[in-house]
């Protein structure tokens, strides 16, 4: 599935080494990843805009940024993306929305 990572040059250095230093837990790690993926009936946007949206539950900006660079990839208009953030407002609270939009045009302002 394209939504799993598995190329190593994609991702941040941390992530990178962890991978390098322990790749027995990063290939388990990765093949969850895809089993939740493929467990239910949703379609790929929606899989993504849910992701992005538990990564601004979870107030995870490098998620955040690393959901919205793949939307991006996978055709997801910005303003879409953008309502993830506005969607959080009454649920998690004015501050965390307006940082989950910060880190959204973090990647998207960048296009």
């Amino acid at each position: 599935m394209a939504d799993e990572v598995t190329d190593r040059e994609e991702l941040p250095a941390t992530p990178t080494r962890f991978a390098e230093e322990q790749p027995a837990v990063w290939e388990a790690y990765s093949d969850l990843g895809k089993a939740c993926a493929e467990a239910g009936p949703l379609d790929e946007e929606t899989k993504r805009l849910v992701k992005l949206a538990l990564a601004v539950g979870a107030q995870s900006e490098g998620a955040v940024h690393s959901h919205v660079r793949r939307g991006l990839d996978e055709g997801l208009d910005a303003a879409a993306l953008q309502h993830v953030a506005t969607l959080a407002v009454p649920t998690l609270g004015f501050p965390k929305a307006m940082a989950a939009r910060s880190w959204i045009g973090d990647v998207t302002d960048a296009e």
